[in-house]
């Protein structure tokens, strides 16, 4: 005869479930850890955000210090800025005009060329070609910029003094271009990661059309893809706005208003180095010159940025 089934114990029930604990303990276990690394990351957020808000303090007030001794008025409006002379003249528009040009003749050479190698290795490039030609882009970013500013003076100016005799030693133009050349790689591979995260379905429903590959690019690829590539060019114009060395080198330092890019011209950030490596004592008018004009310089920035953020939205707005 077959023996009788033994009715369940009341502790087996310990048994059934003795893993309960264990798997309680183990969930403790992950909802600790989620709140130790949501704090470790709201920490460097925070860290972010106040390292931020300490350089603009520090702006804030080492400028108020230099506005106590010259008047907004004049610093907007004088045209020249010779603070380190006996005649003293504190008007930033040199400074800017210098920074601006160099950064408007590097846009006109990174935003096309970047833009068009992006759209090759997005659309057309073969993957082992784009897989070999990324990286090699994008180790041109990594060049020190002290050897793009050797390489204006030394090689793209004498090239461009071969089609404009005139030109001197010291421009604009060369030192743009050749910071153009160094933000290329930036945009094209900011912008041709935008472009390969645009949905396939999109590329598939244009060819259905009966759109070629360039077309499919342009008028969908593109303008779907427009925020991140708006990112690059924001990222482009930063980079350039800071750019030290090619200008600083190529560039002269001779803080002259002006917007031809065949004068020689000085930047905010050149300045500001040129004064750094002075010996001009700490608290001094002279000294103070480079918070004031680091500030205006963060005022330039923070307008491109904002100018970028209105039309991605505009964009985004329109398709």
């Amino acid at each position: 005869m077959t023996a009788p089934s033994q009715s369940p114990r009341a502790g087996s029930g310990v048994t059934a479930f003795g893993g309960a604990p264990s798997l309680f303990a183990s969930l403790r276990y992950r909802k600790a850890r989620d709140r130790v690394v949501e704090a470790v990351l709201l920490a460097c957020g925070l860290v972010a955000v106040l390292v931020t808000l300490s350089i603009v303090a520090i702006l804030v007030s080492e400028s108020a210090v230099f506005f106590e001794h010259v008047s907004l008025r004049e610093f907007l409006t004088d045209p020249l800025w010779t603070p380190l002379f006996a005649d003293a003249h504190y008007g930033i528009m040199p400074l800017v005009a210098g920074t601006l040009t160099t950064t408007f003749v590097a846009l006109a050479v990174a935003i096309p060329f970047g833009t068009t190698i992006a759209i090759y290795l997005s659309e057309f490039a073969p993957h082992k070609l784009r897989e070999a030609l990324k990286p090699i882009l994008e180790l041109l970013g990594a060049v020190p910029t002290v050897v793009y500013g050797y390489f204006a003076l030394l090689v793209v100016t004498p090239l461009l003094q071969k089609l404009l005799p005139d030109l001197p030693g010291f421009n604009m133009l060369g030192a743009g271009i050749v910071m153009g050349l160094m933000i290329v790689p930036f945009v094209a591979s900011v912008s041709e990661d935008a472009m390969r995260s645009v949905p396939v379905y999109m590329r598939e429903g244009s060819y259905a059309m009966g759109a070629t590959r360039l077309q499919t690019a342009l008028r969908v690829v593109v303008p779907g893809a427009f925020s991140g590539i708006a990112a690059a060019y924001i990222l482009g114009i930063s980079r350039a706005v800071g750019e030290t060395m090619v200008v600083a080198i190529a560039a002269g330092m001779q803080p002259n208003l002006t917007f031809d890019p065949t004068q020689p011209a000085a930047t905010i950030t050149a300045y500001i180095v040129q004064v750094s490596l002075g010996d001009l004592p700490h608290g001094s008018i002279g000294y103070q010159t480079i918070f004031a004009a680091g500030l205006v310089l963060m005022i330039i920035t923070l307008l491109f940025n904002v100018a970028g953020f209105f039309l991605t939205r505009k964009f985004r707005e329109a398709y």
